[in-house]
């Protein structure tokens, strides 16, 4: 169980730093100058050229790379091209709402999405199968935008019974921070939905059809008991790999949703970094992104150890 633990933690580090040298190399090989872009249309060469001396753009790339990979390792992302201030202050402040939006997204994905795939996996081929079958098509088929244009014409603008769009703290108070998360969230959430369900769905298939199941009905187990005792737990192996994936991707795949909606998260600071070129935040945020990737799944392998105990082994 430890040599297991250790190894996957050793691979962890080595693949941050693949992801580092990448995230890297990626943005300096990317067009446009970020040193143009600050000083402006009318800048002449000399001064663009003082820029790019002062941010330290004309130094050899494995320099750089090597300077920037220090003051990560010490708890410094940089400063801003732009805005001037801290990396890590400026994703902090953006850090809640992106959080918020992804927690009420899974568990609005989790509790629907496996429900929906344990009793469409029990009834399957018939009238509800069916049904959720087409459900999770549609899931797999609209965009989110299409969704979430649509949630916030019919439900904000038309009813008037939520907000189009912004952002409440939670400690603003709770009713606030739901009312203007539950739009993006049901946006968003309906695409994992169908991933959850239809994962869910064909395990419990495999596992209803073992003899272990057949022993346990005949012995008068209720069908909650087989359902949720006896077939979820051994079918939990791809669910919980496909919950892991789902939760990683929201962090890091949130831009869109926030952008409909209007939500200051990550999503927008991104793009506002990526159209300004700067440099320092975009690496942040991808480092950060690829780090929460990466230690989901880790938390992911590790939980196999408790569901599966064979695992261990």
């Amino acid at each position: 169980m430890t040599t297991y633990i250790l190894r996957r933690i050793v691979s962890t580090i080595g693949v941050m730093a693949m992801v580092g040298i990448f995230i890297f190399l990626l943005l300096r090989m990317s067009p446009g100058d970020p040193a143009a872009i600050i000083a402006g249309d009318t800048a002449t060469p000399e001064i663009i050229a003082g820029i790019r001396d002062k941010l330290g753009l004309n130094d050899p790339l494995p320099l750089q790379f090597v300077h920037w990979a220090l003051a990560i390792l010490g708890g410094d992302f940089g400063t801003s091209m732009f805005s001037g201030g801290p990396v890590l202050q400026l994703i902090s402040q953006r850090l809640q709402p992106t959080i918020s939006l992804a927690m009420l997204t899974m568990i609005l994905s989790v509790t629907i999405g496996v429900s929906f795939g344990v009793f469409s996996g029990w009834r399957s081929g018939g009238l509800l199968d069916r049904f959720l079958s087409a459900f999770t098509a549609v899931g797999f088929s609209v965009p989110v935008f299409v969704v979430g244009y649509f949630l916030v014409y019919y439900l904000a603008i038309r009813t008037h019974w939520l907000p189009v769009q912004g952002y409440s703290p939670i400690d603003e108070g709770l009713g606030p921070w739901f009312m203007h998360l539950i739009l993006p969230a049901v946006a968003l959430s309906l695409f994992y939905i169908a991933f959850i369900a239809r994962i869910t769905r064909a395990s419990m298939i495999e596992v209803l059809s073992e003899d272990y199941m057949r022993t346990a009905a005949a012995k008068g187990a209720s069908t909650y008991a087989m359902l949720f005792h006896h077939a979820l737990k051994n079918a939990g192996v791809p669910i919980l790999t496909v919950i892991g994936l789902s939760f990683a991707y929201l962090i890091s795949g949130v831009v869109i949703t926030e952008t409909v909606f209007n939500v200051p998260g990550i999503g927008r600071l991104t793009v506002d970094a990526i159209n300004n070129r700067d440099y320092p935040v975009i690496q942040g945020v991808l480092i950060l992104a690829s780090g929460m990737y990466v230690l989901v799944n880790l938390g992911v392998d590790l939980a196999y150890t408790f569901i599966d105990p064979r695992i261990r082994y």
